[in-house]
């Protein structure tokens, strides 16, 4: 079925909020954007041209205007009606004309490929000095484009460095011109729990950083709902059972090993914090967590991040329900616990995704279903043992982004890995 509505434009049209907003909606919302880009936000392109050029056409020569722009894709049958797909699942390919006569066309198979066409159109176009024309001179021009790659995402680490929700959504728009498809937020950690759980308050009551430095289930929506309206899928990490060493600010008897010393024993940075594997009141509220946090993400996303690195085998020796910190000891309640979370996701509709080093580590090995998308952060090896084995890889090599300063630890028994969220800066 194809879409053949006619749709005018409409400034700073935003689709109806909640999750069943439709094809029309998402279409018409990009139609808005991209005329605002054009005629609000464009630029002269000084720096594009040889300095002190007469590099514009003339405002009283022929001109040939582009008086509608068709666009034609295949409507989507889908049940919440916003952009919820999975990585491999959506066809974000389309096709854009622009011909001499300025007849301009869209087509495109999914409403996606229409918003990546949108910044394709708006980039053709420049803002003429006089301020009142808007041109392109790259016309007759036909442009056949598909992505190379299902996954191209971005990752914000908001536990350890808050931003405000103005400051996402930012993040959203640049991706969206970049055709980029993944939002990945590290939403908890040690440092802070800035997420609010309504069912289970003291979380970032205690948690947060501060009164307010947190985002409330409005908040969350609201991202989530300006991700899809821009073919941004927004996928949320809560990190466990390490790095979640601010519960214990809530829920201390959860949580073992919060802010020891020294901190090297027992994490890569303080403070250092690991759930109880083996304690029903874990399950518990992590049952109540879920409950209460991911029927809300699954209306807009397809996947939840768990995290799963860097889990220190000495924190167990803390835990009076293990005492141990012999891995042949402690991988059977790791099994448990990675089958517990793994199973509440998917049973909320969601595709489980973790870092890689239950998967790979020597020490760990965990078996995972082959629905778990495994984000592997340690460079090409473990992308290729991943792969080997039969999952599919988020490849999020660290080495690519940042560079390490020297320091010097001590000697400990387990191996100290950089831990894939926090990097110093060169």
């Amino acid at each position: 079925m194809l879409l053949t509505n006619q749709i005018p434009y409409t400034y700073g049209y935003t689709p109806s909020p909640g999750p069943k907003c439709d094809d029309k909606e998402m279409v018409q919302g990009g139609i808005s954007r991209a005329m605002q880009a054009i005629f609000q936000d464009n630029f002269v392109p000084w720096k594009l041209r040889p300095r002190n050029s007469d590099f514009e056409p003339d405002l009283y020569g022929k001109r040939t205007w582009v008086k509608k722009l068709e666009i034609t894709h295949t409507v989507s049958k889908r049940d919440s009606g916003c952009y919820k797909p999975l990585a491999d699942e959506v066809d974000e390919s389309y096709t854009l004309d622009l011909d001499s006569n300025g007849k301009a066309k869209i087509t495109a198979k999914s409403v996606i490929g229409v918003l990546r066409a949108l910044e394709s159109f708006v980039q053709l176009f420049y803002k003429h000095s006089s301020g009142t024309d808007f041109y392109t001179t790259l016309a007759p021009v036909r442009i056949e484009d598909a992505p190379k790659f299902p996954h191209r995402g971005v990752m914000m680490d908001v536990a350890r460095n808050f931003f405000p929700v103005s400051d996402i959504y930012r993040t959203i728009d640049a991706m969206s011109w970049n055709k980029m498809n993944r939002l990945h937020i590290h939403m908890t950690d040690s440092q802070s729990w800035p997420l609010v759980i309504p069912s289970l308050p003291k979380l970032a009551e205690k948690g947060a950083y501060a009164k307010g430095v947190w985002y409330t289930p409005q908040d969350l929506q609201a991202i989530l709902e300006y991700g899809s309206h821009r073919g941004v899928e927004v996928i949320v990490e809560v990190d466990m059972p390490g790095h979640i060493g601010s519960v214990a600010l809530a829920y201390p008897d959860l949580v073992v090993a919060y802010n020891e010393q020294p901190y090297h024993w027992w994490c890569l940075e303080p403070p250092c914090g690991a759930l109880k594997m083996n304690d029903t009141a874990v399950y518990a509220f992590l049952g109540k967590l879920f409950d209460d946090l991911l029927p809300r993400v699954t209306a807009y996303s397809s996947y939840f991040h768990t995290g799963g690195d860097e889990l220190y085998p000495n924190d167990t020796m803390l835990d009076e329900g293990i005492r141990s910190n012999d891995t042949v000891v402690l991988r059977p309640y790791l099994q448990k616990f990675l089958d517990f979370v793994f199973g509440e996701i998917r049973e909320k509709g969601l595709r489980p995704v973790m870092w890689q080093d239950n998967l790979l580590d020597e020490q760990w090995e965990m078996k995972v279903g082959k629905d778990v998308l495994i984000q592997t952060w340690l460079g090409g090896l473990s992308v290729k043992n991943a792969t080997k084995m039969g999952y599919k890889v988020i490849d999020s090599n660290y080495e690519f982004w940042v560079c390490f300063l020297p320091f010097a630890f001590p000697i400990f028994p387990f191996p100290l890995p950089s831990s894939p969220h926090l990097r110093l800066p060169c």
